[in-house]
């Protein structure tokens, strides 16, 4: 796919090898967002109310600083993958999003999760990016295989 980008968030790998997969299947370049702030194995802790995902998904208004923060520049289609937390985006996806113009760009989302089905199609995150021409997207497994993703991501793209 000419043009196409995917860039992800990862926490813990999972979301990093289902987007090496679709980047190879699908031949796109590649970028992660990174937060300024690595998360540790505590920071990760959704059952201490005091870690950094808890406090983090609280407060609705909270945007981390990125330390990587790759561009969308020069893309017409964008696959933006994340892990799910409470059935939606970390916070940190909301700085990239609003980090940047993505008037026009065709923006898919896949969400990895051991356990959440709902919050893959991103509906939450378009207010956001809301000039983007959003398409729904879906939950994929890290060990998806890349005759699969390339057969959803070719339904959803414009080329």
């Amino acid at each position: 796919m000419a043009n196409t980008l995917v860039v992800y968030f990862s926490a813990t790998g999972n979301t990093r090898e289902a987007a090496r997969t679709l980047a190879d299947a699908i031949g796109a370049g590649l970028e992660e967002i990174v937060p300024a702030e690595p998360y540790t194995a505590a920071d990760l802790n959704w059952r201490n109310a005091r870690s950094r995902v808890c406090l983090e998904h609280e407060d609705r208004s909270m945007r981390p600083a990125l330390a990587r923060d790759p561009s969308p520049e020069g893309y017409d289609e964008i696959f933006l993958g994340y892990p799910l937390w409470w059935e939606t985006a970390p916070r940190l996806v909301r700085t990239w999003l609003e980090g940047h113009d993505l008037s026009g760009k065709r923006l898919t989302t896949f969400a990895t999760s051991s356990m959440s089905l709902r919050g893959t199609d991103g509906a939450q995150l378009h207010d956001s990016a809301p000039d983007a021409d959003w398409v729904d997207g879906r939950r994929v497994a890290a060990n998806v295989g890349a005759r699969e993703v390339r057969t959803w991501a070719n339904s959803v793209s414009r080329a």
